[in-house]
């Protein structure tokens, strides 16, 4: 056993050293490596199918489809029916008729949505599905997280707690943890290097802890999973999919894997992760949400889908062969934003192990799996605009060969959730171009059809109040079932905050969301049609912390949304007040986008509404003890100072830690001669002239510092540095 040296900063010394014990055992475990073949969206083959190793439990819903798909088409054709008659008072222009269009493919989206949850209301409210709980394993599980420029401290936190809370089951020995990074930032990287090793001296030499570093991020998260599997999934029998700002109980995740071993056909098995840990005022608003609401809509999907159904991406356990057999993604022909590597993969993949014969299913009364959200509007946008380009990239995947019929429903929901906002828009746009037409535009007087009186479009007033009335039913419902369900339980009662309470807080975020839907229509239809016209997205690492943003980032963000809302309020109110009046819950969303946004980032006025027992989740009531360990952790990791320190300065501070990280760098290809990288050269060429250590971390720029820490040699010029000048 050997002592390797940390570094933590200390404002008043510079670099202070301690000392701590760790094995020297690799950073990863020997490599055993499973084929990840390319898979084809043109050709399948039944036969190539495999046959349900349990047929008896493989059982379609098809009774509960129907109902969810037979009664949301019975709505929609009644909401079609009616809006039908509020247009066709007279002769329907075809204007109308677009009006008419538009709000039967919107009425479609929130009927099935619905239907769907009318289906999860009952199956919570009589208890369907229980996990069963476990009391052995039989195979290995690694649990992977994969991270990309995220804080060290939170996320070693995170996962320290996780490997605690499944010690405590005393099955512990069934699973490895692997942290996979795809980190471009070079004093991130030196931080998770650091946080490793501190937790592996922490643990002791059985941690069971590994970490791997990718030189290049080769399609994304995807790729960064693609490559653990290809050469370290031999060893596991099943991986369980982290994200960096998820946590998941002891109990939780043996019962996933212990799910997965009783059931030879399952490929994925999906968890419901709830919302923790957020206190700006938006983010609490998404965690009410999600908490109350959420169990609904995703028991009623479970339900319909059954074995057919969905992955998010993370907080689920997956058949490490059968993934690797059948997911590896091919890239798609053309540039991005619709050609290139697949954005949303998830998706795919449970597309593609559903094709081959797995299940793929949610265990949505499964406890103990939490996610964070972001801070604030700002910051739900940039997250969304990825989504949306990846969710709408699956239209041309939608039809490939062998997929099964839900699938093609989870994709085109999926497509729908984008294409939705700008149906919307389009749905006000030509509303407000019938009143112009009513009150402005000549009437017709000489048709093909003979009338004494000129044509003028009109509406039926009484049928148009009835209708909007049902709308607004069908589209609260699900939010009125999950309070309903909050409140029939009593435990959830009184850790909501009581009835009152919850009602107030219902209201409240009933309220808001009606007023940030504006903001984000125009979001969402700004996304869609940049999509459109060809414009790539990037992948910036999510920001996960409760801070607000700058008053004018936000104004930038939201000036022409807040311009947009007072030109269309002005216009409505000049065309007819009953138009201003019909728009006024989206132009006053628009008008106060700037405060809106503003105030959906403040962490005050999070946290008064906590004071205050308003938007509080059952889980802040009587919060998880994982989350609370992985608080206290992550205070721990926070005060050695890892995330705020520069790599470089630490690396030429302390040489065991540079020793420790020469050895988990991959061994480099040799150069041939003649072939020059420039970064590398100009690397290069600055340690050779810095005097210091202060004149390298001055004049290397990020890209240059990445080669410098991927380079065992320039690491060791970098070494050779005297940390101040001779003369000073």
């Amino acid at each position: 056993m050997d002592v390797v040296t940390v570094t933590r900063p200390n404002p008043a010394v510079g670099m202070e050293t301690r000392a701590y014990a760790a094995c020297r055992e690799p950073a990863t475990p020997p490599e055993n490596r499973l084929v990840m073949p390319v898979q084809s969206f043109r050709s399948w083959q039944d036969s190539d199918r495999r046959k349900p190793a349990a047929p008896k439990d493989w059982k379609t819903p098809w009774l509960k489809r129907l109902f969810v798909f037979g009664g949301g088409l019975l709505l929609t054709g009644y909401g079609a029916w009616e809006m039908y008659h509020v247009v066709s008072v007279s002769r329907t222009t075809s204007l109308q008729y677009a009006l008419l269009v538009l709000f039967t493919v919107n009425f479609s989206w929130i009927a099935l949505a619905f239907t769907s949850s009318v289906l999860g209301f009952f199956g919570l409210l009589f208890g369907a599905g229980r996990t069963d709980r476990a009391d052995s394993l039989q195979h290995r599980t690694v649990v992977v997280m994969p991270i990309y420029n995220e804080s060290s401290a939170r996320t070693f936190a995170a996962l320290a707690a996780i490997r605690e809370s499944v010690e405590a089951t005393g099955l512990g020995a069934h699973f490895d943890y692997f942290i996979v990074s795809d980190t471009t930032n070079p004093d991130v990287w030196i931080s998770e290097e650091r946080a490793f090793l501190a937790l592996r001296e922490r643990l002791g030499p059985d941690s069971r802890v590994y970490y791997r570093h990718r030189p290049k991020n080769h399609h994304r998260k995807a790729g960064n999973i693609a490559d653990f599997v290809t050469r370290w999934g031999g060893h596991y029998a099943h991986m369980l999919v982290l994200d960096a700002d998820s946590l998941m109980t002891g109990t939780c995740i043996v019962r996933l894997a212990a799910a997965m071993e009783a059931d030879p056909d399952s490929g994925i098995i999906q968890s419901l992760p709830l919302i923790i840990n957020r206190n700006t005022f938006f983010a609490r608003l998404q965690q009410f949400a999600a908490r109350v609401y959420g169990p609904v809509i995703a028991t009623g999907l479970a339900m319909w889908s059954g074995r057919d159904g969905n992955y998010w991406g993370h907080n689920a356990i997956i058949r490490t062969k059968a993934f690797a057999d059948h997911c590896g993604l091919p890239d798609l022909k053309g540039k991005p934003p619709f050609g290139g590597h697949v954005l949303s993969h998830d998706f795919v993949e449970a597309a593609l192990m559903r094709r081959a014969g797995w299940s793929v299913y949610m265990l949505p009364d499964l406890t103990g799996s939490y996610e964070e959200s972001p801070p604030s509007l700002i910051d739900v946008s940039v997250r969304d605009r990825r989504w949306c380009q990846g969710n709408l990239q699956h239209s041309r995947i939608i039809g490939a060969k062998g997929f099964v019929w839900s699938t093609r429903q989870h994709f085109a929901t999926g497509i729908m959730g984008y294409l939705a906002s700008p149906f919307w828009l389009m749905q006000l746009v030509v509303g407000i171009l019938i009143v112009l037409q009513v009150n402005y535009a000549r009437p017709e007087y000489f048709t093909q059809d003979f009338t004494l009186f000129p044509i003028w479009p009109r509406f039926d007033p009484e049928r148009a109040l009835n209708l909007f009335a049902l709308t607004m039913a069908i589209l609260l419902a699900p939010k009125l079932f999950g309070l309903l369900l909050t409140l029939f339980n009593g435990k959830l009662r009184r850790a909501g905050g009581g009835a009152i309470r919850l009602v107030l807080s219902a209201l409240l975020e009933i309220l808001f969301s009606a007023f940030f839907a504006p903001i984000m229509m125009l979001i969402q239809s700004g996304s869609v049609f940049q999509i459109l016209l060809g414009r790539d997205t990037g992948w910036n690492p999510q920001r996960r912390d409760d801070g607000s943003i700058p008053m004018k980032d936000i104004i930038r963000r939201h000036r022409t949304h807040t311009v947009l809302g007072l030109v269309a309020g002005v216009s409505a109110f000049m065309i007819a007040t009953s138009l201003f009046a019909w728009m006024s819950p989206t132009i006053v969303g628009l008008v106060l986008a700037i405060p809106l946004s503003w105030a959906s980032g403040q962490l005050a006025l999070g946290l008064w509404l906590k004071r205050h027992r308003l938007l509080v989740t059952p889980e802040e009531g009587d919060p998880p003890a994982i989350a609370l360990r992985a608080n206290a952790l992550q205070a721990e990791f926070d005060a050695a100072g890892f995330d705020d320190a520069d790599g470089l300065r630490a690396l030429h501070a302390d040489p065991d830690l540079r020793e420790a990280h020469e050895l988990m760098l991959p061994e480099s290809s040799p150069r041939r001669r003649g072939e020059i990288e420039p970064d590398r050269a100009v690397a290069q060429a600055k340690l050779v002239d810095a005097e210091t250590i202060e004149d390298a971390a001055i004049w290397l720029k990020p890209k240059e510092r990445m080669v410098v820490l991927h380079d065992r040699a320039l690491v060791a010029l970098l070494a050779s540095l005297p940390a101040e000048r001779a003369d000073a």
